[in-house]
């Protein structure tokens, strides 16, 4: 399936007339196509990025992929214009790589406003509590060797997320590394909490040192979830554990629900890692 990762924004560029310029930027996942196009910012609307974008190629894919909140709407009304599917998804590294390059190269054109500009920067709101309604009944640290990943994914279960680019044979994670995770065990609302996280689309779990210490959700393009938190010097323990593990797996983990301790059945598994 053709994919594009597209952006749409401001950039700290002005034409002539000093009108702030806006870029349209489309690649797909290997960078072997690249599309780009200014914008002044008084004609940024879907209408311009849905006459652009059918000059990028003659033939345009299936799908926009888009990480920057701010574009999203507009993106997507072009695609409906153009009746290409749209995502959200914080995954466009291709993309955002290109993105910091072009971050440089505005320093050379002679519009260029020298104001600080970060090209990946998107609103962080402040994490929120899990809905109280939603939560099970305990939760635990966890790893998983590498190589035993798949038999666990491949167990009966209601929710999955396992994207081939977070494979560990796809990131290079050697089968005997231990990949950490965490497992909620829902009791009677593992169905209703899974259903949830798939709904939110999670990213990653990431240990957040503190007072008290916690686990932030990160899912969607910006939303931030309080997983848990706590104060016990062993559960700070094995957090710290946890965050050195998910470095040494670089970056990979997994949030798994299940109805209970006893490991027979598994409602949701979702493969993690910070984008």
């Amino acid at each position: 399936m053709a994919v594009w990762q597209v952006d749409f924004f401001r950039r700290p560029v002005r034409d002539e007339s000093g009108e702030t310029l806006w870029e349209l930027l489309a690649c797909d996942r290997t960078s072997n196509f690249r599309f780009q196009a200014w914008c002044p910012q008084s004609q940024a609307n879907s209408d311009w990025i849905a006459a652009q974008l059918p000059q990028a190629s003659p033939s345009l894919p299936h799908c926009l992929q888009v990480f920057r909140p701010e574009s999203l709407s507009l993106i997507e009304a072009a695609g409906n214009k153009l009746g290409v599917a749209v995502e959200a998804t914080r995954r466009v590294e291709p993309l955002k790589r290109w993105l910091l390059k072009r971050a440089e190269d505005y320093r050379q054109l002679p519009g260029y406003t020298a104001e600080v500009y970060d090209p990946l920067a998107v609103p962080r709101p402040a994490p929120v509590p899990v809905p109280e309604e939603l939560w099970g009944d305990r939760w635990r640290f966890a790893s998983i060797p590498a190589g035993d990943l798949e038999n666990v994914a491949s167990r009966p279960m209601r929710f999955r997320s396992l994207p081939e680019l977070l494979h560990p044979v796809t990131l290079g994670v050697a089968s005997t590394q231990s990949v950490p995770g965490v497992i909620i065990d829902g009791g009677r609302r593992s169905m209703q909490l899974a259903q949830w996280l798939d709904s939110v689309n999670p990213v990653a779990v990431n240990y957040i040192p503190g007072a008290p210490d916690g686990l932030i959700l990160e899912a969607g393009l910006s939303d931030r979830w309080v997983l848990a938190t706590f104060e016990d010097s062993e559960v700070q323990t094995a957090a710290r554990t946890y965050h050195q593990r998910q470095q040494q797996a670089k970056g990979l983990h997994f949030l798994m629900v299940r109805p209970d301790e006893s490991g027979m059945t598994q409602t949701g598994v979702w493969l993690l890692r910070p984008a």
